[in-house]
């Protein structure tokens, strides 16, 4: 029975190094899969996942209006799937997370998602959010803050290392806008 997963972290825990080898993994045993990104992540060009390790692969993009049990019906009609993996899941939508339900229900497909818990402020993303719902297996990838705690959460900071407070949920950045740190020490940087 295929399973809709949900890896989840802050940044710079390994997700989309972790998406890349799972889809060698089966590619080694002579499966194919498929990739799905965000479309507007394009710190790495577009149409690929790419992990700061230099790994990388091509990717199908979605969108907010992306109809992705469509998409994806679609690439079946074309070719055996034994794998769909979603990185950026963070920035999915409530009915792109249902629709990914589908194809583990319905077309019989697993779906590994990998994607941010939180943001800069601590909030849920909507795809995570339902991820946490209602995907079948939840698996945390770990970081670890500066202090050598659990990294469980992410600061964004401006161009002087200053914590940010306040602004869209959505920025795209890495290293230099985001720093994955505790609860202890993100409550100490949002003066909590």
């Amino acid at each position: 029975m295929a399973k809709l997963f949900f890896y989840y972290s802050s940044m710079n825990a390994g997700k989309s190094t972790t998406l890349l080898q799972s889809s060698f993994n089966y590619q080694e045993r002579g499966m194919q899969t498929l990739l799905l990104t965000a479309a507007f992540d394009d710190r790495f060009g577009v149409g690929k996942i790419a992990s700061r390790i230099g790994l990388e692969a091509p990717a199908l993009l979605f969108e907010p209006t992306t109809d992705l049990c469509g998409l994806i019906q679609e690439k079946l009609d074309e070719n055996h799937i034994d794998c769909i993996l979603v990185d950026e899941a963070q920035f999915l939508t409530k009915d792109q997370v249902w629709q990914l339900s589908d194809v583990a229900d319905k077309l019989g497909v697993p779906v590994l998602c990998y994607g941010i818990r939180t943001d800069f402020q601590g909030a849920l993303f909507e795809g995570s959010k339902w991820l946490l719902a209602w995907a079948d297996k939840l698996n945390e990838l770990k970081t670890i803050c500066h202090c050598g705690r659990k990294a469980g959460m992410v600061l964004r900071v401006d161009e002087n290392g200053n914590t940010v407070r306040e602004g869209a949920q959505v920025e795209i950045g890495g290293n230099d806008r985001y720093v994955s740190v505790c609860r202890r020490h993100f409550k100490d940087a949002m003066g909590q």
